[in-house]
């Protein structure tokens, strides 16, 4: 069996919550729940409200995601 297939979009991080959560606001004003990946959480990368990041989305649930890269 096949793994699922992520696609990644563009957003912004508009509130900073516990347990290194965060709500980021992707292309269409829709809010997403995402969390940091673990070689960013690894290296100690900050993510602070109003930073560009990259979300990887799964297709089974569109209101969570894995921020993958900060720009």
């Amino acid at each position: 069996m096949a793994k699922e297939e992520k696609f990644s979009l563009e957003g912004e991080v508009t509130e900073a919550l516990p347990d290194a959560r965060f709500r980021v606001r992707v292309g269409n004003n829709k809010e997403v729940l995402a969390y940091v990946s673990g070689k960013m959480r690894k290296f100690f990368i900050r993510i602070l409200p109003g930073d560009k990041v990259t979300v990887e989305l799964s297709t089974y649930d569109m209101t969570k995601g894995r921020i993958t890269y900060r720009h």
